[in-house]
C-alpha cells in the first residue's frame, strides 16, 4: 500500500509477557541471535533456505546473502538498483533467487538470479502508472504469483510457470470487485502467500473491512472473505501464514497506531473462507508471521511473540523490531528488520 512506506520501529529487552497475562516462568520462550549485516539497510523482505542460507533484501537496492548461519552477509543485488525498495525476496536454494521492487509505474520490477546474485536479470518491469506491486510468493520453483494493488477495481496478479523467468497478467475476471480504498501492505513480504501446490492467498486492509483472497487453483480463480481485524488507511491484514491449505493465521493491525489493542489475529480452519478472532492474541500491532511446526511466530515494530497452540494464545518474547520472519520446514527460523537488523531464533 503506498502509504505503507516505512514503520517507526524501537530496539527494547526481553519481555516475557502474554497479551492478557504473565507468561509461565515454567515455559520456555525462544530468543533472537542477531548477526552482523555491516549495512542500515530496513530489511522487510527475507527468504529462509536453511539453517545456514538465507537472502534479505530492503531498502537502497539491497540484497544480501549467507551461507554460514548469518555469520557473514555478502552484498548480491543487482546492479544499478540503489533507487529500488526490494520488499520481497524467494529463494529456492543458496544459488537461485527472486526479488520484487515496488513502487508506483515502473519501480515495480522483478529480478532473478541463477548464480548467487553475480548476475540478475530483470524479468518484469511494471507497464501501468496505476499498479502498485506488494508481494511474490511461489507454489514450488517454477510456479508463482507476483500481486498489484486494485487497478480499476480489480486487485492485478501476474503468473509464472517458469520460475519468475517470465510473467503473464491473471485476467481481471478472476477476482472479486476490490472495496473503495482497499489494497495491499508492503511491510514484510507476506501479503501474498501458498500453501501445497493449488492454493494461494492474498491479504488487504484500507478499505471498511480487512479481507483476505484465495484461490484454489493456482490464481485462475478467487473468491473473497471478511476479517475481523480492523481495516483503514493504515490497518487490516498485513501477512499471512498456512500450515496447511486448511489451516491459517492473519496478522496486522494499524501501523499508524502500533499500540492499539487489537484484535490483530484471526484464524482460519476453512481454507480462508471464514476468520474469527482467538482468545488471545499479541498485544499491538505485528507485521510478520511465519509456522515453527505447531507453533507461529510473529514480529512487528513492537516486539516478537510466539503461540503454542496454533495462534490461540501467544506469549512476548522479546521488544526489539522486526518486520518480517520466515522458518524452514525443518524449523531454522530467521527475522530481519530496521538498521540492518537480521537474526536467528535461538530454541
Amino acid at each position: 500500500m503506498r502509504v505503507v512506506r516505512a514503520l517507526l520501529v524501537l530496539f527494547g529487552a526481553v519481555l516475557p509477557l502474554v497479551a492478557g497475562g504473565v507468561a509461565s516462568a515454567a515455559q520456555r520462550l525462544p530468543s533472537w541471535q542477531l548477526t552482523p549485516t555491516g549495512t542500515t539497510a530496513q530489511f522487510r523482505g527475507l527468504s529462509a533456505v536453511s539453517g545456514r542460507v538465507a537472502w534479505v533484501s530492503g531498502t537502497g537496492g539491497t540484497v544480501l546473502r549467507t551461507t554460514d548461519a548469518g555469520r557473514t552477509w555478502t552484498p548480491v543485488g543487482p546492479s544499478g538498483a540503489g533507487t529500488l525498495e526490494f520488499r520481497d525476496i524467494e529463494a529456492f536454494d543458496a544459488d537461485h533467487a527472486v526479488v520484487l521492487s515496488i513502487g508506483p509505474g515502473t519501480d515495480s520490477r522483478i529480478y532473478r538470479t541463477d548464480d548467487a546474485g553475480r548476475h540478475w536479470r530483470e524479468t518484469f518491469r511494471n507497464p501501468d502508472p496505476a499498479a502498485f506491486y506488494d508481494c511474490v510468493a511461489f507454489f514450488d520453483p517454477r510456479r508463482g504469483l507476483a500481486m498489484s494493488d486494485p487497478v480499476d477495481g480489480k486487485f492485478r496478479v501476474q503468473a509464472t510457470a517458469d520460475g519468475g523467468r517470465t510473467w503473464r497478467q491473471v485476467p481481471e475476471a478472476a477476482f472479486p470487485p476490490a472495496l473503495p480504498g482497499e489494497a495491499g501492505f508492503a511491510a514484510s513480504g507476506q501479503c501474498l502467500t501458498t500453501s501445497g501446490p493449488f492454493d494461494a492467498w492474498l491479504a488487504t486492509g484500507g478499505g471498511a473491512t480487512a479481507r483476505v483472497l484465495h484461490t484454489g487453483d493456482a490464481g485462475r480463480h478467487w473468491t473473497v472473505a471478511a476479517t475481523p481485524l480492523p481495516s483503514s488507511a493504515s490497518a487490516g491484514v498485513f501477512a499471512l501464514a498456512f500450515r496447511t491449505p486448511w489451516q491459517g493465521v492473519a496478522i496486522g493491525g494499524d501501523f499508524a497506531d502500533p499500540t492499539a489493542p487489537g484484535p490483530a489475529v484471526a484464524l482460519s480452519g476453512d481454507r480462508g473462507r471464514t476468520w474469527r478472532t482467538p482468545p488471545q492474541y499479541p498485544a499491538g500491532y505485528r507485521s510478520g508471521l511465519a509456522w515453527l511446526g505447531g507453533s507461529v511466530l510473529a514480529v512487528g515494530p513492537g516486539g516478537s511473540d510466539v503461540s503454542r497452540d496454533g495462534g490461540r494464545h501467544w506469549s512476548s518474547f522479546d521488544t526489539g523490531s522486526f518486520d518480517t520472519v520466515d522458518c524452514t520446514p525443518l524449523g531454522s527460523c530467521w527475522a530481519g528488520g530496521t538498521a540492518g537488523r537480521v537474526a536467528r531464533l535461538a530454541r
